[in-house]
């Protein structure tokens, strides 16, 4: 039988590949955007005990009340907005689950999806099967701002959804108050949804205030809101995230999440419920702690020859690899994997068309200082 990819330009993603040679070289792996560092105790705890007590079946599609709740305390108490925890929270497994879900719930073949470049990798796949076309506008190659005349030129009668993410993943960039103004303009009067992914929204840093799209009333009644339980954690291999919509969005949604997963892991959905109750403090912390290893990290790699970037949020660093190497961002990589054993990830598998000639190279600094340390070892003999 002839098999007629849906996907014909999806391979195996650039963070399995680079960890998988990071593997077979025994390289630091700075790449693939996990921490390696423990989950809080209580976590853990609180996952042992919801499974001794017995919750190992199904959960409700949507989420567990206690865990729906909790996120509403949560979004009420950071940013101030109530949100309805049976009408308009749903779990899901992982951000990328509800990214899917958002995209398939409002998106038809035919429509176009705008998509600001470098951009995370699942944006597109999910586009594609919707039938959908990805419509990718550049940010500025120097420091990742959106530019909103090149965005309003985008916007065509078949345009269906804006996607944004702040903090920016790859480069840690965020919206500003001016952007949120310009984006809120953009959209008035259109029938464009947002999908705001925001899955690092609590890895910010140097007193920035992260603008989520709940803050804002003429976004939030358009936006799906996604976050990540993995990232604010430090465990992304539990794979549980949610989206906040308002009611008829979320009731779109959740017919895509019913028979895509039905549910997501329900003893991780009882110990989250657990700790959000029990340590709220935690993500007001989060920025902090990662502060600490942004700007150690930043000062070990300027006593290497690459030049670290900026860093607003997240927890990657950009580095300009140009007075090291004039291999293009993919062999670069490989390279530095291969011949100085510390992989990290390019950029041009974030873009549809990458600038010509750009030199970066994203790492992760959600590492131990151990691991960090023995990296940087590594770069100090580039």
């Amino acid at each position: 039988m002839d098999l007629q990819s849906k996907l014909p330009q999806v391979g195996t993603t650039i963070f399995t590949v680079m960890s998988q040679l990071a593997a077979e070289h025994g390289a630091v792996n700075l790449g693939q955007g996990f921490p390696d560092f423990d989950v809080p105790p209580r976590l853990v705890d609180a996952l042992d005990r919801a499974m001794r007590q017995g919750h190992n079946q199904y959960a409700p599609m949507t989420g567990i009340p206690a865990l729906r709740e909790a996120i509403a305390e949560k979004v009420q108490r950071v940013y101030g907005v109530a949100v309805d925890p049976g009408a308009e929270i749903t779990v899901t497994s992982g951000a990328t689950e509800a990214i899917f879900n958002a995209i398939h719930a409002v998106v038809r073949a035919g429509e176009e999806v705008i998509v600001l470049d470098p951009a995370y990798d699942c944006y597109d796949p999910a586009v594609a099967l919707a039938g959908a076309r990805a419509v990718h506008v550049p940010l500025d190659p120097r420091n990742f701002a959106l530019d909103w005349d090149r965005i309003r030129a985008a916007v065509t009668p078949r345009t269906r959804m804006l996607v944004i993410n702040t903090p920016h993943n790859p480069s840690g960039a965020m919206l500003g108050a001016e952007d949120v103004r310009q984006l809120a303009e953009l959209l008035e009067g259109t029938g464009i949804w947002l999908l705001s992914d925001e899955v690092y929204e609590h890895i910010v840093f140097d007193g920035r205030r992260h603008e989520s799209a709940l803050r804002h009333p003429a976004l939030r009644e358009r936006a799906f809101v996604i976050s990540s339980f993995g990232k604010t954690y430090h465990c992304t291999g539990w794979k549980v995230g949610y989206c906040i919509a308002p009611p008829a969005l979320s009731a779109e949604l959740r017919k895509v999440h019913q028979y895509n997963v039905f549910c997501t892991f329900g003893p991780a959905q009882h110990a989250f419920a657990e700790m959000l109750q029990a340590e709220p403090g935690h993500d007001e912390q989060l920025g902090a702690f990662y502060q600490e290893k942004r700007d150690r990290f930043r000062e070990q790699l300027l006593e290497t020859r690459l030049v670290p970037l900026d860093v607003p949020g997240g927890y990657f660093q950009l580095v300009d690899y140009s007075a090291v190497s004039d291999l293009d961002d993919a062999e670069f990589c490989r390279w530095l994997t291969i011949e100085h054993g510390v992989a990290a990830i390019p950029l041009s598998p974030f873009y549809e068309s990458p600038p010509p000639g750009q030199r970066l190279a994203r790492l992760c600094f959600a590492k131990n200082e151990a691991t960090l340390d023995a990296a940087i070892e590594r770069l100090r003999s580039l």
